[in-house]
């Protein structure tokens, strides 16, 4: 019988920023939501873009610069962001970094 649940027992172990490059691996997805891992080596960055839906930033480890629409923001350990569907929106990786992203369906 498969379990009504998904647990990661070590999130940290199963997410490392790499030494170079952005490192992304889907850890949950189902019809509401789809869950996102991120690692970022010192100095990589997502470009602005957006997104076609709602979505949260969650950054698990080291700094970052944000960027939300035109305001800039210092993301450490423990940032939270809700994003509605169109915000343009960037990471730039200061320090290594882990972040999760989720995405509303």
């Amino acid at each position: 019988m498969v379990a009504p649940y998904t647990i990661l027992s070590n999130l940290a172990k199963e997410i490392q920023p790499p030494d170079k490059g952005i490192f992304s691996r889907t850890i949950f997805g189902d019809e509401r939501v789809k869950v996102i891992a991120f690692g970022f080596a010192v100095g990589e960055e997502l470009s602005e873009h957006t997104a076609s839906m709602p979505a949260i930033l969650q950054i698990l480890s080291g700094n970052a610069a944000l960027t939300l629409g035109d305001d800039l923001h210092a993301a450490t350990a423990g940032t939270w962001v809700h994003m509605p569907a169109g915000l343009k929106h960037s990471v730039k990786a200061e320090t290594p970094v882990l972040m999760l992203l989720f995405l509303m369906k």
